[in-house]
C-alpha cells in the first residue's frame, strides 16, 4: 500500500502518479486528508440532497475543493479544521452513507479517469467561484453545481453518463468565468493596455503573488502613504491593468517570473511576501520568515491573515515588518512587459483586426497560453512563440507567457496592433472566448473556422475546467502540452481525439507547419 496516491498535476511522478511525497512537496498526510476532504464533500452532497439550498454549505464546498487544488494548501492543521467542519455540516444536514477516500482513485480505470475529470475540473471551478463570491458575486446555478457534482462523484455512472455530466460542467464554468469577469471589471474597472516595469524601487515593498486583486486592493489602501512599495509576482502581474489599481502610485511594478521560480527568486529578499491563492512552493529557510499566506492558503510555521466577518483583512503587521527589514538599497530597471489587453481592450480594436485578417495583413491567430511549470518541456511554448510567422498574431494568459512575455518588443506589431497581446490571468480565461466568439460573429463563422488555434499548457486544476469549457463550447483541434493528464485513460483520450480533436504538442516546427498548412 503506498503511502498516498496524487496524479492531478502535470508534473505527477513519472507522469503516473506520486506516491510517495508529492512533487509539488505535499506529503502524505496532507495529501491524505485532502482525500478525506472530498470524500467528506462527497457525503456532505449526499445529506444535503433533496434538501433546500443551503448557502453556507455552498461556501463550504467552494472553500474546500479551492483549498485541494495544487500548491494552494500544505498543512494538516488546516486541513484537518476544514475535514472536521465538512463532518459537523453533514450531521447538522441529517447524515448520509459515507463515501470513503480510497474510492475515489481506485476502480475501473475508466471511470476513475472520468471521475477525476470532473473532480478536478470542480476544483478549478471553486477557485474562480470563490473570488468572485469575495466581491459580492454569486450565481445560484453554479453554486448548486458544486453539490450536483460532488454528489455525482459517488454515484454509479455509464461512461456516456460521465461524459455529459462533464460536458455540463463545463458550460456551467463558461458561466463561473463571466460571472468572475463580471466581477472584477465591475470592481476595479475594465483592463486597459499598462506597461508595467520590471526593475525595483529603494526602499522596503511587499511582493504579492497568487491571483487574488481583491486582496492586492486591501493591502494597497492599508499601504498608502507608509513608504511601502508593493510589486506584483507571477498570475498578479495583469493587476496593473486595472484603473482601480492601477491609481495607486506604491504599486510599482512587477518582480520575477511564474510561480516555480519563487524559490530561487525570493532567496534572502530582503522584504515580505505575500501568498494570496495558489501557487506556493515549499518555501527556503533563507524567506520562510517572511512569507504571509492568506484565503485557503497555508504552509505549517507561516503567519496566516484570516478575514473577519465582513471579509476585511488587516495587514498591519505584514506592513511593518515589510518596514522593519528595509526593503532594497538600490535601485534596477529591467525590461517593461505589457499587459492589459482583455477583451474589452481587443474588442475595442476588433475592427483593425478584422481588416487586417481581411486584407491578408494578418493570416493566423494563435492563442498560446496556460500553465507554467518547471519540468522539461516547456520551451515549446517559447519556442513556438519565436517561430511564429510574423503576420500572426498570439494572444496570451495566464502564467505560461512568462515563457515569452519578455520578447514583446522583438515581436513587434502588425499594422499598430502588438504581435502579443496578454489578455491577464487563468482567471481571465473568459476573454479569450469572449474575443473568439465575437470574431466568429463578425465573419460570420464558427469559432472552429476562424483562422485561430489554440496551443495550451497546463499544470493544475483550473487549466482543467478551461479545457472543459472549451469543449463544452465544441471548440475543437485544441493542441495541449506538455504531457498529457495522468489520469486520462487511453479509452477517455481516445474519446477526446476523436470527438473535438484534441491533439498533443509535438515540436513546434511540426505544429506550426501543420496548423498554417490546414488554415
Amino acid at each position: 500500500m503506498s503511502d498516498m496516491f496524487c496524479f492531478q498535476c502535470e508534473q505527477t511522478a513519472g507522469g503516473k502518479g506520486c506516491t510517495r511525497m508529492g512533487v509539488c512537496g505535499k506529503n502524505p498526510e496532507a495529501s491524505n486528508l485532502q482525500d478525506e476532504i472530498t470524500a467528506g464533500l462527497v457525503t456532505l452532497a449526499r445529506a444535503l440532497d433533496g434538501k433546500p439550498a443551503c448557502p453556507s454549505c455552498e461556501a463550504l464546498f467552494m472553500d474546500a475543493l479551492f483549498m485541494t487544488v495544487t500548491n494552494v494548501n500544505f498543512d494538516p492543521a488546516d486541513l484537518t479544521a476544514m475535514r472536521d467542519r465538512i463532518l459537523a455540516a453533514t450531521a447538522t444536514a441529517g447524515g448520509a452513507p459515507a463515501f470513503a477516500p480510497e474510492n475515489l482513485f481506485h476502480g475501473d480505470t475508466d471511470i476513475v479517469s472520468l471521475r477525476s475529470t470532473l473532480l478536478f475540473g470542480l476544483r478549478g471551478m471553486a477557485a474562480y467561484a470563490a473570488h468572485a463570491r469575495v466581491l459580492g458575486k454569486t450565481d445560484p446555478a453554479v453554486s448548486a453545481w458544486f453539490q450536483k457534482g460532488m454528489k455525482a462523484l459517488g454515484d454509479d455512472h455509464s461512461v456516456e453518463e460521465w461524459l455529459g455530466l462533464i460536458l455540463e460542467f463545463g458550460k456551467v464554468n463558461l458561466a463561473c468565468m463571466e460571472l468572475l469577469d463580471a466581477a472584477n471589471t465591475g470592481a476595479y474597472g475594465n483592463p486597459v493596455p499598462t506597461q508595467v516595469e520590471t526593475g525595483h524601487h529603494k526602499g522596503p515593498f511587499v511582493v504579492i503573488t497568487g491571483h487574488d486583486l481583491r486582496d492586492l486592493k486591501m493591502l494597497l489602501e492599508q499601504s498608502a502613504g507608509k513608504g511601502v512599495n508593493v510589486y506584483t509576482h507571477g498570475e498578479m502581474l495583469p493587476a496593473h491593468a486595472y484603473p482601480e489599481l492601477k491609481k495607486f502610485p506604491q504599486l510599482k511594478g512587477n518582480f520575477g517570473t511564474a510561480w516555480q521560480n519563487q524559490q530561487k527568486e525570493f532567496d534572502n529578499l530582503p522584504g515580505v511576501v505575500l501568498y494570496t491563492t495558489n501557487c506556493l512552493m515549499p518555501p527556503k529557510p533563507s524567506y520562510a520568515g517572511n512569507l504571509y499566506t492568506t484565503a485557503e492558503v497555508g504552509w505549517p510555521g507561516v503567519t496566516h491573515i484570516a478575514a473577519d466577518a465582513n471579509g476585511h483583512k488587516d495587514f498591519s503587521a505584514l506592513i511593518d515588518h515589510a518596514i522593519r527589514l528595509g526593503g532594497w538599497q538600490d535601485e534596477t530597471q529591467g525590461a517593461p512587459l505589457m499587459t492589459g489587453f482583455a477583451h474589452n481592450a481587443v474588442l475595442s480594436v476588433a475592427d483593425k483586426v478584422v481588416e487586417a485578417v481581411k486584407s491578408g495583413a494578418v493570416k493566423h491567430i494563435f492563442l498560446v497560453g496556460g500553465c507554467d511549470g518547471a519540468k522539461l518541456g516547456r520551451d515549446y511554448y517559447t519556442e513556438f512563440v519565436e517561430k511564429a510567422p510574423k503576420d500572426t498574431l498570439i494572444l496570451t494568459l495566464a502564467c505560461g507567457k512568462f515563457r515569452f512575455n519578455h520578447l514583446q518588443s522583438q515581436l513587434g506589431d502588425i499594422g499598430g496592433i502588438p504581435r502579443l497581446l496578454d489578455m491577464g490571468q487563468c482567471n481571465d480565461a473568459y476573454s479569450a472566448i469572449k474575443v473568439a466568439v465575437a470574431l466568429s460573429q463578425v465573419f460570420g463563422c464558427g469559432v472552429n473556422d476562424l483562422p485561430l488555434s489554440l496551443i495550451l499548457s497546463w499544470y493544475e486544476q483550473k487549466a482543467v475546467c478551461i479545457l472543459l469549457t472549451l469543449l463544452a463550447l465544441g471548440i475543437k483541434n485544441i493542441r495541449i502540452g506538455p504531457t498529457l493528464p495522468a489520469f486520462v485513460s487511453p479509452t477517455v483520450l481516445n474519446v477526446l481525439v476523436e470527438k473535438f480533436g484534441l491533439t498533443p504538442i509535438k515540436t513546434a516546427d511540426e505544429d506550426l507547419a501543420s496548423i498554417l498548412k490546414t488554415a
